[in-house]
């Protein structure tokens, strides 16, 4: 489904760019995303190395700020939040655990595309989690690499994944 249609089947659905009044709102997006989503594939430890309860702020809207992250908005509630880089790196991708499966990150995803498109980036790629792995399959990335990286000192599983957008 293209962007298009699927803002005629939802339209309370928006994406705008992120705002630097966004950061408290992105942060518990991120941390609902991996408690509530990743804990199938994740221990506690792994959930609370990778998104723990108490976070730099300052450091948080200076990554937010450096990514100018795309933001989902659902009748004024913000859903989900995802980036893509010049480079074609996704490097943050979430929906809040309460807005799985419901749209959000098809329309993140689409959004990606739509920019990869405009600035003719040859490839798209990410970190992904196992959690994340089949959504990001379905939207046609290959797996390139099984990964283990290191987390506040634990080690967390995951995949990089990439998708080619221009033919060589």
């Amino acid at each position: 489904m293209g962007l298009e249609s699927f803002f005629t089947h939802n339209p309370a659905m928006h994406i705008r760019p992120f705002r630097p009044g966004d950061a408290s709102a992105l942060r518990a997006v991120f941390y609902s995303s991996v408690h509530q989503l990743a804990r199938l594939d994740y221990s506690a430890a792994h959930l609370h190395a990778w998104a723990p309860s108490e976070y730099d702020a300052v450091q948080w809207a200076e990554r937010l700020r450096a990514n100018q992250p795309f933001v989902a908005e659902v009748d004024g509630a913000i859903a989900g939040f995802a980036d893509v880089q010049p480079s074609g790196y996704i490097d943050q991708f979430f929906v809040a655990g309460d807005w799985a499966g419901r749209g959000v990150a098809r329309t993140l995803m689409a959004q990606i595309h739509h920019t990869a498109a405009q600035a003719r980036m040859p490839r798209l790629w990410a970190q992904v989690s196992l959690s994340a792995e089949p959504f990001f399959r379905r939207s046609g990335f290959v797996l390139e690499a099984r990964q283990q990286v290191t987390v506040r000192g634990v080690v967390l599983a995951n995949a990089r994944m990439g998708k080619p957008l221009i033919a060589p």
